[in-house]
């Protein structure tokens, strides 16, 4: 047995601690038996040696049961989703055979493992979603919304493990991922708490200084940040109490990640962050008066500080979708400060610290679980219409989205995401309403389909019996259900008109008594520039190809095949052939991993300028909306932005050989400005073999002085000597690379 995948002392006795832990959970749902039979299938793998530490160093076996506390005890889904986590990696490892789960464990545990054991296989293959598998890891969110949650949970408990491991890279991919994707799922579903921590992990360990510049400052200003919070709760406390109502208030600060996007938004320093924490108030009422006890509280504090109405938000009337339910006002406190003021009960608190899972607790909660559903109910349209990257970009997108509220003539509510046009409340109303819509009609006027919507509109939508969707229709709409149904519309229109090409071709072949064979149409495409059929057919519809130069192209191929005319192609040598070879390691890459390689033919990629990618870093290749790859260094000043916004589109990248190509770099250097020490830099560039200088800049001040370099070099391990010898010039003080 593998020492590595066995367990130490110290994991041994956390396990059993957790196992407790589990065991003793006031609303735990596993029976004695379920408890049995999973000591038993653990005890078993551990006997066979199966279960395997990951790039981490982390035993799966304690990480299963942290992400099935943090299920149980932060999330609250209780028996299927604990025993979904549980499960899972006995399944992926044969342990458990899958068709053995629904008999020994229920139909609703089956279910759940078989999502996670889908999303399981994707993570073997490749760590970070990316285009090829974002569809089947959708399919799986999409199949039981547990999935997502115990998925969420897996990644929390990940990132609160990482931080002593020494795989950076590793860790850098998996922060990236929980900033991208994973935070804003928690954010949709309602679990605030964990967002905030996947977000504020996330930044630790892709931006540490930034993160540890605003803790120490949190840290510093937190006693005088206490002594305000408390001379501004005591005037409150006392006439909360004075009305007779129960509550208890506390303080909360900003998350980290919430102050840094603040300070790069408003480019200010910390300093220039004032609301840096928010009070809230926690009613103790019954379910009948909490609305009412809510605004009672509301009253009593605007009538002691004087509130911004702009900042006033109100998720009492009507709830978020994920169920969120809260009345935020800004006040202005002592000294000047502005304050938020968050005001909700109990239950109301649960919600919004459990999200989702706390309307399998209370029923008749607003929004929540139906609405959620709805949205997976979208990602299933979506993932029907195809076209991956779009049904990407719109996923995400529907992730933070603010919301309106919008109303039909009869008075029937619908909720949309910020920036939602009258398109869009078409199809939520319909997909049939939808595709005929010409416009709508607000407040008497007439408006057209490409309007934004703003909440409490009430909006008539105006249809025509001939309109039909529009390849535009896709830049107008914003929400994944209307994108998806247009695109689903185009192609069953475009499918029609191919199909009556189709028929005109045969057509006109019949009327120039040309047998058609199917080979021959088919080298007759390749040659016109089709490689897809559909495209073909297509083309004849809309006009993009006449059907006399397709009969024209048929005839001329038919003669080349029977040997009429000389062939256009020319048979390449043996002797010039040249068979690529790979060593061992290039074989094991080969398959997921792009080569750059100057002759690569086929790819389109070129060198980011942002980062002068050289040979020898590690890159990683970004696919542009053009179709074409960037290759940027995998610290390049823009990874982190794209690698949180468009995930999907990296693709892993490594260098093939050097095949005497030269890279372009620029340096700073930084010194004391001594006389002759520009020529001393130049002097040393002229010596070196294989570098080139291509321009030169200086500055200089107050004896002092900065410039630029631009370089052309062979690879990094010429750079690092280069830079090592300017370092010993005298006078300079740093070499720093652009």
């Amino acid at each position: 047995m593998d020492e590595k995948n066995t367990l130490n002392a110290a994991e041994k006795e956390l396990i059993q601690t957790l196992r407790d832990e589990l065991e003793q959970l006031e609303n735990g749902e596993l029976t004695a038996e379920d408890n049995a039979k999973i000591h038993a299938l653990y005890d078993r793998a551990l006997e066979e040696g199966v279960l395997c530490r990951d790039a981490f160093g982390l035993h799966p076996m304690v990480t299963d049961y942290q992400t099935a506390i943090i299920v149980a005890t932060e999330i609250g889904v209780m028996r299927g989703a604990i025993l979904g986590v549980l499960l899972n990696g006995m399944v992926s490892q044969g342990v458990l055979p899958a068709a053995d789960v629904e008999q020994e464990f229920g139909k609703d545990v089956a279910v759940i493992v078989h999502g996670l054991a889908r999303i399981k296989k994707l993570y073997e293959k490749n760590p970070i979603v990316e285009s090829e598998n974002f569809r089947q890891l959708l399919l799986s969110f999409a199949e039981d919304m547990r999935v997502i949650l115990i998925v969420i949970a897996s990644r929390v408990c990940v990132m609160r493990n990482i931080k002593e491991s020494e795989n950076d890279e590793a860790r850098r991919h998996v922060a990236t991922e929980a900033a991208y994707l994973y935070a804003p799922l928690a954010h949709k579903l309602g679990l605030y708490k964990l967002k905030s921590e996947l977000e504020d992990l996330s930044l630790k360990y892709l931006e540490h200084d930034a993160y540890y510049h605003i803790k120490e400052k949190l840290n510093a200003t937190k006693r005088s940040r206490d002594a305000y919070i408390e001379r501004f709760i005591q005037p409150i406390d006392e006439k909360l109490k004075a009305a007779g109502l129960k509550f208890h208030m506390k303080g909360r600060t900003k998350s980290i990640h919430s102050i840094w996007q603040k300070m790069k938004k408003q480019h200010c320093p910390f300093e220039g962050v004032y609301d840096l924490f928010a009070i809230r108030i926690i009613l103790d009422s019954p379910r009948e008066r909490e609305k009412l006890d809510c605004w009672q509280v509301f009253s009593i504090i605007t009538d002691m500080y004087q509130p911004n109405p702009k900042r006033m938000r109100d998720w009492l009337s009507i709830p978020k979708s994920n169920g969120y339910e809260s009345l935020h006002i800004t006040v202005l406190g002592p000294e000047g400060k502005w304050v938020e003021v968050q005001i909700r009960t109990e239950r109301m608190d649960e919600v919004a610290e459990r999200g989702l899972a706390a309307h399998w607790r209370y029923k008749g909660v607003k929004g929540g679980e139906a609405d959620v559903e709805a949205w997976l109910q979208n990602i299933r349209a979506a993932l029907e219409a195809g076209d991956d990257l779009q049904l990407m970009d719109q996923f995400k997108m529907d992730l933070y989205e603010d919301e309106v509220f919008v109303f039909t003539p009869k008075g029937d509510l619908f909720k949309l995401p910020q920036g939602a046009t009258v398109l869009d409340f078409a199809y939520a109303i319909h997909t049939k309403v939808g595709n005929k819509c010409t416009g709508g009609r607000i407040g008497g006027k007439m408006v057209t389909l490409r309007h934004v919507l703003q909440s409490g509109e009430q909006v008539e939508i105006m249809t025509h019996v001939n309109q039909v969707p529009k390849q535009d229709w896709l830049t107008v709409a914003k929400t994944g259900r209307a994108r998806s149904k247009i695109r689903q519309a185009l192609k069953e229109m475009a499918a029609t008109q191919a199909t009556f090409a189709k028929e005109e071709l045969e057509r006109k072949f019949k009327n120039r008594k040309i047998d058609v064979e199917e080979a021959t149409l088919m080298h007759t495409m390749t040659r016109l520039g089709y490689r897809i059929v559909t495209d073909f057919y297509a083309a004849l519809a809309n006009g993009d190809l006449e059907i006399n130069q397709v009969l024209d192209a048929y005839v001329m191929q038919q003669r080349y095949e029977r040997g009429e005319l000389p062939s256009q192609q020319q048979t390449q040598s043996a002797e010039n052939f040249q068979l690529q070879r790979y060593n061992d390691q290039e074989r094991q890459h080969k398959n997921d991993v792009m080569v750059i390689d100057q002759g690569l033919s086929g790819i389109d990629f070129t060198l980011a300028k942002c980062c002068r990618p050289v040979y020898g870093d590690q890159v990683f290749g970004f696919l542009t909306a053009g179709g074409g790859v960037k290759i940027h260094r995998i610290d390049c000043p823009n990874a982190t932005s794209l690698r949180q916004r468009y995930g999907y589109r990296i693709i892993n990248a490594r260098w093939a050989g050097k095949g005497g190509t030269q890279y372009g770099v620029t340096l700073r250097v930084v010194g004391q400005d001594d006389l002759g020490i520009v020529n001393n830099i130049t002097s040393i560039i002229s010596k070196e073999e294989k570098i080139q200088l291509r321009s030169i800049s200086i500055d200089s001040h107050d004896g002092l002085f900065s410039g630029t370099l631009t370089i052309l070099l062979d690879d990094t391990s010429r750079l690092k000597q280069l830079i090592q010898k300017l370092e010993g010039v005298k006078g300079v003080k740093g070499v720093t690379r652009l």
